[in-house]
């Protein structure tokens, strides 16, 4: 059977690159809209208005726009009372944004009631009818009190309110009631990790599992309440041993509109031995005891009650990086020094810088994966090839569609974006 798959991979990536080369300018002005077979989600980094310079009018100009479903907003946070918080209120609705930075350039006027990335994302989506928006809540450094938040049926009451209160009713503090109302059209759980260690000082409990159910549903119950048209999603990881640690996989899926599952960081500059960050299929030649693919998560997922149609597959914009590599092959499974030098981090870089870098590629068509190598540097990353594979395996598999983390990383011209675009429609 995997033998099967990696062969029908194989013919949907010729065939998808050259339906890519021919159809990519049609295409261009199609936006989408409800009849979207498929879930084309993107993050997009709040923090991104700052060093990063990526802006929501990035999201138009660059095209990705009107190539995506779904835009995720990271990150809200839970508070140490458990309430939903916002991270940073000035980039979301205070920050005064100038024309060449605004959607429709024009520049926030003053006194204005809602600036900053919460208005510009309203703007989008008067833009591009049918793009839906949804905030975040969580990720690595901002999961340490979930734990505590829905540990009682009182708490778990009090966060969910909060958290329509805030973000779906628009009551954003300092400005007039609904204020913020109509930009997001739902909610993305992105607690980093029910029952299991994500970042240093998260509360962990093994009541995780049971409460992130019982929170779930006590969340789709008050948004019922509100809207009944909102969607309730959640990021959930890779590795079998989180997902049964954390997650009441049937039962969650039950309640959500659908699933994004992490397929990257599979391997990554945290080890001593390089490996991919994000193949789609196992790789037979790998070393690890725990071989590590997207394939395989999604497998797990199955397996544990989730309906293939919900089931949105994590794809990487970034690529995770070693220095002082050797041995292996091409430097697959060598040995490393430590991270290589990134542009916001050791260890990481965009897609857009990595695809620019020096040295030479390796492509493995059988693991969907590629690589680059100069002799001391190894880089794992996604390129358009690549998601051209994973596009067709989610067809074939019939899952949700895909997720990008993060749309800041894609190029000015979203190449990864449109690679999606090009067969999930």
């Amino acid at each position: 059977m995997q033998r099967l798959l990696r062969h029908m991979l194989a013919a949907a990536l010729a065939a998808g690159l050259a339906a890519t080369a021919v159809q990519a300018p049609a295409q261009a002005q199609t936006g989408p809209d409800h009849g979207d077979r498929f879930k084309r989600v993107a993050y997009f980094i709040q923090w991104g208005v700052y060093g990063r310079d990526y802006h929501v009018r990035d999201l138009d100009i660059s095209g990705a726009a009107a190539k995506l479903t779904h835009i995720n907003y990271a990150f809200g946070f839970v508070g140490p009372e458990g309430d939903c918080v916002s991270a940073d209120a000035w980039a979301d609705w205070q920050r005064p944004v100038a024309a060449e930075q605004s959607v429709d350039g024009v520049a926030d006027a003053e006194g204005q009631a809602l600036n900053g990335n919460l208005n510009q994302l309203k703007k989008l989506k008067a833009k591009h009818p049918g793009l839906k928006t949804l905030i975040s809540l969580g990720g690595w450094t901002g999961s340490k009190y979930f734990s505590d938040a829905v540990l009682t049926p009182e708490g778990r009451a009090r966060l969910a309110s909060s958290c329509i209160d805030l973000w779906l009713k628009g009551n954003l503090p300092g400005t007039a009631p609904g204020t913020g109302a109509g930009v997001f059209d739902g909610i993305d759980l992105d607690w980093e990790w029910p029952g299991s260690s994500g970042d240093e000082g998260n509360v962990i409990r093994p009541e995780d599992r049971r409460n992130f159910t019982l929170f779930v549903t006590e969340l789709r119950r008050q948004m019922n309440g509100f809207d009944r048209r909102t969607e309730l999603t959640a990021f959930l990881p890779a590795a079998a041993a989180k997902i049964d640690s954390g997650f009441e996989v049937r039962d969650v899926f039950t309640q959500l509109t659908f699933a994004t599952v992490q397929g990257y960081d599979l391997h990554g500059s945290w080890e001593t031995r390089t490996g991919h960050n994000g193949n789609l299929l196992t790789d037979r030649r790998d070393p690890n005891p725990v071989k590590y693919s997207v394939d395989q998560t999604v497998r797990d997922y199955l397996s544990r009650g989730a309906p293939a149609k919900k089931i949105v597959v994590g794809v990487p914009a970034y690529g995770q990086g070693w220095t002082g590599v050797t041995g292996g092959r091409n430097g697959l499974y060598g040995t490393a020094a430590g991270p290589a030098p990134g542009t916001w981090a050791a260890g990481s870089d965009d897609y857009k810088n990595l695809v620019g870098k020096p040295g030479k590629r390796y492509r493995d068509l059988l693991t969907g994966s590629v690589w680059l190598y100069d002799g001391n540097e190894f880089w794992s990353y996604d390129d358009p090839a690549t998601l051209l594979q994973k596009a067709a395996y989610i067809r074939l598999k019939g899952l949700g569609g895909s997720m990008m983390w993060s749309v800041d990383q894609d190029d000015a011209k979203a190449s990864l974006t449109s690679a999606l675009y090009s067969l999930l429609r």
